[in-house]
This record gives structure tokens, sequence and C-alpha cells, in this order.
């Protein structure tokens, strides 16, 4: 069995509401629902969450509700461990069946596409040493080389040593001069579930992903955070999911 697990929960510090905010007709958690719908190798699709909102949507777009624990509802509980809970709720509502693989969403990430689920999940057939297999944007702009914070001082300082990019004399501004800076953008996770199994033994900082990770290009993806951001994933949603 291939099962879909989205999360959302229901208070956003950065955007309030965001996973039922409008988006082209549908509130945003409707389109990864959807698409995990229309991704004819996932057998089952679950929501894990806390807000009755969305859960409201879930069941208008057949998708099974987890309730959420409240402590994996806070500000401070990591989606990692949400996702390790709605796994094991997976497993108890379906004895009889072995999970092959798991696809994980968010419900404030609508950039993906059924197709690229589809292409995720041949490749983790097709490479059983392959643990997962990711949605990534290249994000050059946001290189870390261009990464800031601020000292003790309040002025600004390299947020990573330069010494860390190799030879600082090789280094310069161009924001692609040391190669393509890819961000996994949350779109989607298709992993093996021995990834959540084992979860302290994933790379840093999405555990869930496992170590060896394969890459699924796609550009402008993003995860839904902050409201500037919604006429980003409008542009997306028209030209690569079909709606307009």
């Amino acid at each position: 069995m291939i099962a879909a697990l989205l999360l959302g929960r229901k208070g956003s510090q950065g955007f309030p509401g965001k996973n039922t905010y409008n988006l082209l007709g549908h509130p945003l958690a409707y389109y990864p629902m959807s698409v995990a719908h229309k991704t004819p190798e996932i057998d089952k699709v679950y929501l894990s969450t806390d807000d009755p909102e969305l859960m409201k949507i879930a069941h208008e777009n057949n998708v099974e509700v987890i309730e959420r624990p409240p402590h994996l509802a806070t500000s401070t509980a990591l989606g990692e461990h949400a996702y390790v809970h709605g796994y094991e709720e997976i497993k108890k509502r379906n004895p009889n069946e072995k999970i092959e693989i798991m696809v994980l969403l968010f419900c404030n990430a609508a950039t993906v596409t059924s197709s690229t689920i589809s292409e995720g999940i041949k490749v983790l057939r097709q490479n059983p040493k392959v643990d997962s297999a990711v949605t990534v944007s290249r994000y050059n702009m946001w290189s870390p080389l261009r990464a800031r914070k601020k000292d003790k001082d309040g002025l600004l300082v390299p947020f990573v040593p330069f010494e860390t990019f190799g030879d600082p004399k090789t280094l310069n501004c161009d924001r692609d001069s040391q190669g393509d800076v890819l961000f996994a953008d949350m779109g989607v996770s298709i992993i093996r579930p021995k990834c959540l199994e084992n979860l302290e033994e994933g790379m840093l900082p999405q555990k869930w992903m496992g170590q060896k990770i394969y890459p699924l290009y796609q550009e402008a993806g993003c995860d839904v955070d902050y409201e500037w951001q919604v006429p980003v994933v409008e542009w997306w949603l028209k030209k690569y999911g079909g709606y307009s």
C-alpha cells in the first residue's frame, strides 16, 4: 500500500489561516489533497490536523482524518514527529496491509503535481538504496554564501564562515558562482517507511527524508508561510497545475 499523509495545524504565527486561505477559488489545502487523489499509485489519503475547518475540507475531498494530539499541534512541535504519529496511526487502521511507500505532504504546499509524485515513486521502486525522493527548487539568489546575521554590535557579518565554502579568495558576489543552490521546497517527500521508523538516523534539517535523498526538480516551489508568497503560488498553479 502507498499512503499519502498531509500535515496542517490550526495555529500559524506568520500567516494565520494560511491552510484555508482561498487561492483561485479553493482553500490552499485543497490542492495537495487533490494531487494526492490524482496520483494513480496512491491508495489512501490521510490528513493529520487539530483544525476543525481543515477536517471539514478533508471530509469534502474524501480524505481520512487523523486527529493530531495537542502536544504535536503547538508552534514548537516538529512536523517530523507529527508525521511519525500519523504513520503509526495509518498502520493501526490498516493492520493487514504492508506500507510500501509514504507520500508526505503539507496543507500549505500546493506546488506539486501528480506526475512528479509518480516519478518519485518510480525512483524508489527502481533504486532500493535510495531513502526518499523530494521536490527541490533552484534558489541561487538565496545561497548560504549570501546569508548574513547581526553580531554583538548589531552589525552584519557572514551567517556561515566563508572558509566553509573553500578558499575565500575564490568567492565572489555572483549568485551562480558556487553552483546551483537547491532547497527542498516541501512540495512532496516520497519516502520509505524506515525513514519514519528510524527518524533519528535521518539527515538534518528534515530527518524524515533519511540519508540518501533523490532530487525531483521543479521551478519556484514553496510552502506558504507568508501572505506575500500567495501570488507566486497562484502563478505556479496556473503554469504547472492547470488551474486558471
